[in-house]
């Protein structure tokens, strides 16, 4: 019986270590590619503003990573994103570091909500004092086609689901009527 589970036992720890052998190490995270640039002047503080997509489209997701020039230690600051459709600022949000490139900060999978221009209000503070700068960007029009086309097609298996049902509902009521 002994002899039996220790067979039993080793089976299964053979089997465990090649599964896990056998799996590939997953990575929790892709990488962020940043594929273009753009340098602005924070008062003292030179930022590398970093784009995972170039150009710019709206309603498209992208990472944004904020670099300033030696690092973000000892360093904080705000970011206000504005379109040019809106003549008031939008909500201030602090800069935090970015969840996959944690030596910068940065904002991840967000889009732009509306082409247009955007401007970007950076606020640092740091040993050299406060300092404020700004960038402007254009974003281009949403990739694809047009959103009510979009739409319109995504309702076609709908309108179909509801005329099937439609017709099974009166064929099943006229045979209940009938029978």
């Amino acid at each position: 019986m002994r002899v039996r589970l220790r067979r039993q036992a080793t089976l299964l720890a053979t089997v465990a270590g090649l599964l896990l052998a056998a799996t590939p190490v997953a990575q929790a995270y892709e990488p962020v590619n940043i594929v273009h640039t753009e340098k602005v002047q924070a008062g003292p503080y030179p930022i590398t503003v970093g784009f995972s997509t170039w150009p710019l489209r709206a309603i498209q997701s992208l990472d944004f990573t904020f670099a300033p020039d030696g690092g973000i230690e000892g360093k904080s600051g705000t970011l206000t994103m504005t379109p040019a459709t809106r003549s008031t600022e939008s909500r201030k949000r602090p800069l935090v570091r970015h969840p996959r490139k944690l030596e910068v900060w940065g904002l991840d999978i967000r889009a732009l909500e509306e082409q247009g221009d955007w401007t970007f209000r950076f606020r640092l503070d740091g040993p050299e004092g406060p300092g404020e700068g700004a960038l402007t960007l254009t974003a281009l029009e949403p990739p694809g086609p047009p959103m009510a086309l979009n739409w319109s097609l995504s309702t076609l298996p709908l309108i179909g689901l509801v005329a099937f049902l439609a017709i099974a509902w009166r064929r099943t009521r006229a045979e209940v009527l009938a029978g």
